[in-house]
Order: C-alpha cells, then structure tokens, then sequence
C-alpha cells in the first residue's frame, strides 16, 4: 500500500509539474550511431531544461539512421512534434532531406512554432523559405582561414583532397576556389588530390585505405611541410593517422571536433563521464597528440559544433519565447553560442545565395582553431578580405 501511494504521488506530482511547463521545444537528432555530437546537445538540453514527460521543456525524439529509405516515417515523426499544444520551438540538429516537407506541413498546421535548422541537406533557398533560422558552417570563410591557420602552424603547401560528388555540391566546391585562391595570395602552393568516393564501390574502407598508402608518398613528394584537408569525415582518420606518424600539418577537419577522427586515428577511448563533456575531451586528445611529438601541427575546434549549435538554438529558442531576443539577431546567437562552449570564440555572416542576395535567417558559422599542443589561434579575430566572398 505505501508503495502504491508513493508512486501515486509521484506521479501526481510529475503531472502537475508538466501542466506548469510554460512550453516544450522539439529537439530532433540522429542516433548516437549516426550523429552523436548531436544527440549528446539534445542529452545536453535536457539536463539544463529537463525532459518533457517528467515535467521540463525538452521533448527529444532521433531520426532513423537509414533516414533516406524511410523517408515518410522520418518525416511523419518530424510532423508529430506539432501534436503537442505545448510545442511552441523545434532544433533540428542536422536538416536532412525530409525537413523541408516536414517543415512546410508543421507551417500549415503550427503556424506559432518556431524553425530552426543546422547543417541543411537541401537547397538553401528551400530550407530557408520554411525555417524562421538556419545556421551552417560557414565554409566561404573558412576557405580562407584554414589556408591561413596553415600557414601560421609552418605550412608552404596545402592539400585539398576530395572527389567529384562533393565538388558537385556548390558550397563545397566554391570553399575549394576560395581555398585555391587564398593559397595563390598567401604564398603556399596549393594542391588538388582526388581520393575513392566512401560511397562507391570501394566502400569506407577502401577509401580509408587509399589514404592510408598514399599519405607516405605524398609526404615524400612534397616534404613535411605540407598541410591536409580532406572534404569527407570517411578521409579524416586515416590521414590523422599517418600525419602523426610521419609529419605534415592538419588544421582541422570538415566539420572539426576533438572526436573527429582523432579517437580513431590515435586509440582514444573515453569513459562514460568524459562523453559530452568537451575540455576533458580535449584534455585527452591534446596530450595523445603531444605524446606522439605531433603538437603543434594539428588542430580542431575545442568544441564539437553540432554539440554547440545543437543546445545554443534551444538557448536561442527559449530566449525568442521569453521574450528576450530576436529569432534572426546575430548577436543574440554568438551570445549562446559563447555561453556553452567556454573558452572558445565565434564569429559568422549572413549567407549569400547564388544571385548576391543576403539572407537575413541564414547564418554561416565558425569556431576558433584550437592547436593541439599550442592553443587558440584567434582566428575568430581575422577579418576575411570581402573579395574572398565574391569567389565563384
């Protein structure tokens, strides 16, 4: 009978503390198989703000990790935040193809909730024609940095290594030009490799393997000084691998993070109570890295950015809501941003779409370059030349 009250009274109370939740936020990720940066920021979330069903704000559902063969379920659970009369926000932390439909039909039926997309999938015009904020990488200008950070860690040459179906996407291939032109202007020659597509025949594992046997070569043809930078996340760990071994530079990745082939890579394995948690994440790569004699030369953001940006636009959102910031002041997001990364800086523009026009709900973001070893680069503090942005 005690038992019986006490889960009575539980419950009771856990009801009467969610009727008092002055509203939810939707927050969709993958799973920790297929995008575990983001679901720890929506775990992140909920510590901060507690979870829907025990009586916080945050109601936190993943997407199937084969999302593009169950495209309708994807977006059927996309659409059934809306159900919630509470639901008045929905983070999703990586856009994939079905948020713009999902997004249009949560439009005609919760035309009161707010949008918000990170990394978008799909066509920027589209995305950003549904969402009240998107925010991306911001590659235009870090076609820029990163060939400076190079330079600044003692690179004289620069490796771009990609294949056709990534210099196909515009963004990327137009942060290739601006890399290529930067070099030119910089005084570092620069270098276009072709490496196996992951999503070809060779698989992951024969694209890994390409980069494993060819890193020696290259290093022997262009000597030690030469920085990398692999377009796809399948190419990051094998040439972390070999440029510890053997020499050249790293600046950091696609989409740079201390758990961004640096794990693989270096035999890292992290406990429970280190996962999500980033200065110790950092603390253990960084002396791995220094361990093997390759401080210095290799670098990351100290912060995962789907991590970051995934609980800063539930920080946003809450603050949009409470009436304390607009949806699409730049301010407000570096605001959160610097809030749950502490130590790092940001800093971003607006994007510009193909015909010139600024998008004033579209944002493109970057984090400082941290060298392992060495520190911030304060590359947040650079102003990149505006020509840089005109690169086709």
């Amino acid at each position: 009978m005690r038992k019986f009250l006490t889960y009575l009274l539980a419950t009771l109370l856990s009801v009467f503390t969610f009727a008092e939740a002055p509203y939810h936020i939707g927050v969709i990720t993958g799973t920790v198989s297929q995008s575990e940066d983001g679901l720890r920021g929506a775990e992140e979330a909920i510590r901060l703000y507690g979870a829907a069903d025990k009586g916080g704000e945050i109601v936190h559902v993943t997407y199937p990790d084969n999302f593009m063969q169950e495209m309708e379920t994807t977006i059927s659970q996309m659409v059934s935040l809306a159900d919630d009369p509470k639901m008045k926000a929905i983070v999703i932390a990586e856009a994939i193809p079905g948020t713009v439909e999902a997004f249009r039909r949560i439009r005609e039926k919760r035309p009161d909730i707010l949008l918000l997309s990170n990394s978008p999938h799909e066509d920027p015009e589209m995305i950003g024609a549904v969402s009240d904020l998107v925010v991306n990488p911001d590659s235009i200008a870090r076609g820029y940095l990163i060939v400076k950070a190079a330079k600044e860690m003692g690179a004289d040459k620069f490796m771009h290594i990609s294949f056709p179906r990534h210099m196909s996407y515009e963004l990327l291939s137009k942060r290739r030009n601006v890399m290529r032109e930067a070099a030119k202007d910089l005084g570092i020659e620069f270098i276009e490799m072709t490496a196996p597509d992951p999503v070809s025949d060779v698989g992951v594992a024969g694209a890994q393997q390409y980069i494993l046997e060819q890193v020696p070569s290259w290093i022997n043809k262009y000597g030690k000084n030469v920085a990398f930078f692999a377009t796809n996340d399948a190419h990051t760990e094998p040439l972390l691998k070999r440029v510890t071994e053997l020499g050249g530079y790293f600046v950091e990745a696609d989409l740079p993070s201390p758990t961004m082939g640096y794990p693989g890579a270096l035999g890292i394995q992290f406990t429970e109570d280190e996962k999500g948690n980033w200065p110790k994440i950092l603390q253990k790569v960084e002396k791995t890295v220094v361990d093997k004699n390759a401080g210095g030369r290799m670098g990351t953001w100290a912060y995962s950015y789907n991590f970051a940006v995934t609980v800063s636009l539930v920080d946003l959102a809450k603050n949009v809501l409470d009436g304390k910031a607009q949806i699409d002041d730049f301010d407000s997001l570096k605001e959160v941003l610097v809030k749950n990364t502490p130590g790092a800086e940001w800093n971003g523009s607006n994007y510009v779409d193909v015909k010139g026009v600024e998008k004033d709900n579209f944002y493109l973001l970057y984090q400082d370059t941290y060298v392992l070893g060495k520190g911030y680069l304060k590359m947040t503090e650079i102003e990149v030349p505006e020509k840089y942005f005109s690169v086709k």
